[in-house]
């Protein structure tokens, strides 16, 4: 197939979890013979922090303005098998609009934000890229989020169809490494800085920090602010190169997940950091949400913290060897169920399922 793609952002990785999505996605599609064109377009932000300015799988078109592209788009659009507009694409109205209007035979909206966008939905009839008129037209609503929230999105807001297509990890970047000596440490945190989850990156990371101040900690993102007062035995990096997250998650006894409280809401939304750190056998600490024992079994495959006395039993009483078989049991979990391949196959069975259905209602294949 010939599969275009209107998405946040492909090219980088800085402080969004979008690119590290569409990596995995494109590139397994990519391998089952299938062709990607991506549309980004140029936000300053991201312009100024490409990691990966051409994918060697797909056809990357980066524009400055909508208007100019339009033309392009419709061209593209032309000979596309199935064509998907990502949450937060800058341009994702007219994008939607202009995928609706053609003949592409499978119309295709990629959730990677569900409860932001159904709270908006359900609010005002639109978010900043898509309306609310926009879901009956659509043939496949792929969804971050599984779980009760696939019904409401179709009874509700009128999707004819909607499906999870959880985040995944790719198997050849993200596996159990040697540890590091810049990444060693008691227990890592990856993420961008968020007001919502800020207070949970407190209670779990901190205050266990100051409290076992001869461990080592480290916490890798941007956009924090300057007045947080970490601890010392805190190591901040600003920006980690994707290259190198195998490398932290490898070298830390543990890691830590912390969900948006958004997510926590919605339940059944695991973290594209999560499947990444559970990819490289790390044992991971998570906060708890509805439905997270659907992906991992608590105490065998990850550990639930619901306060900083659980972390802190965690680092003083498991044994490495124990940390480790928690880790690689859940690395187990995650190459079967959560590689980018198997991701791969479940957006080609949805658009086989939306092309033999004709828009007619379809039951949930999955929750």
């Amino acid at each position: 197939m010939k599969i275009t793609i209107f998405g946040l952002s492909i090219t980088s990785s800085w402080g969004n979890g979008h690119a590290t999505t569409f990596r995995a996605l494109c590139q397994a599609l990519h391998r089952r013979g299938h062709r990607i064109v991506f549309f980004e377009h140029n936000v300053e932000w991201y312009q100024n922090n490409r990691d990966l300015p051409e994918p060697p799988y797909c056809d990357v078109r980066i524009f400055e303005s909508w208007e100019e592209i339009l033309p392009f788009v419709r061209t593209e659009l032309r000979d596309s098998d199935v064509a998907m507009v990502g949450s937060y694409f800058p341009d994702g109205i007219a994008a939607l609009e202009a995928v609706l209007a053609s003949n592409v035979p499978v119309k295709a909206f990629y959730d990677i934000d569900t409860p932001i966008t159904v709270r908006s939905l359900r609010e005002n009839g639109r978010a900043d890229y898509l309306l609310k008129s926009h879901l009956p037209e659509l043939d496949i609503y792929f969804s971050f989020t599984g779980g009760p929230l696939l019904q409401l999105i179709q009874e509700d807001l009128g999707a004819p169809f909607a499906v999870p297509l959880y985040c995944s990890v790719d198997p050849d970047k993200y596996r159990e490494r040697p540890a590091d000596p810049r990444f060693t440490c008691d227990m890592s945190y990856m993420g961008t800085y968020a007001p919502d989850r800020q207070p949970k990156i407190d209670e779990l990371l901190c205050v266990p920090a100051r409290r076992l101040p001869d461990r080592k900690f480290i916490v890798a993102g941007p956009q924090y602010p300057s007045h947080i007062d970490w601890p010392e035995n805190v190591e901040r990096i600003m920006h980690l190169n994707p290259r190198h997250h195998a490398q932290l998650y490898s070298s830390s006894r543990i890691t830590l997940n912390v969900t948006r409280r958004e997510m926590v809401v919605a339940g059944y939304s695991p973290s594209v950091r999560l499947f990444e750190a559970a990819a490289c056998g790390v044992a991971i600490a998570s906060d708890n949400w509805p439905g997270l024992e659907t992906f991992f079994t608590p105490g065998r495959e990850i550990l639930v913290a619901t306060g900083s006395d659980d972390i802190v039993r965690y680092l003083k009483n498991y044994a490495v060897d124990e940390l480790r078989r928690i880790g690689r049991a859940a690395r187990d979990r995650v190459l079967a169920a959560h590689a980018s391949d198997v991701r791969g196959k479940e957006f080609e069975q949805a658009v086989e399922i939306a092309l033999n259905s004709a828009k007619q209602p379809r039951a949930l294949t999955a929750t």
